[in-house]
């Protein structure tokens, strides 16, 4: 299983309006094929913040769906990041 966990950051007064934008790709995500989970959330604490989480099954199911990442005006938006992505193995359910 694959992880993708972090943060990004946007100017404050623009962070409702990313993730409006950005809700065609959280629903192209969650029914894409190997898509476990994913969320793009504002952090409740800084107004330019945006949380980052989402679950895949595999390194190629990521990939298929990720092609070349946010697009250009989406990427012109962000101030800065901090996402990385963790291999997990053994995941035994709750």
């Amino acid at each position: 299983m694959i992880i993708i966990a972090g943060k990004l950051w946007v100017d404050a007064d623009d962070r409702e309006a990313y993730l409006t934008g950005c809700e065609a790709v959280v629903e192209q995500a969650r029914t894409a094929a190997g898509c476990l989970d994913f969320a793009l959330s504002p952090d409740l604490n800084d107004p330019g913040r945006i949380n980052v989480y989402e679950r895949w099954e595999t390194d190629e199911d990521l990939a298929r769906f990720r092609g070349a990442g946010p697009d250009a005006e989406q990427a012109a938006r962000i101030r800065d990041a901090e996402v990385s992505k963790y291999r997990i193995s053994g995941v035994e359910a709750a």
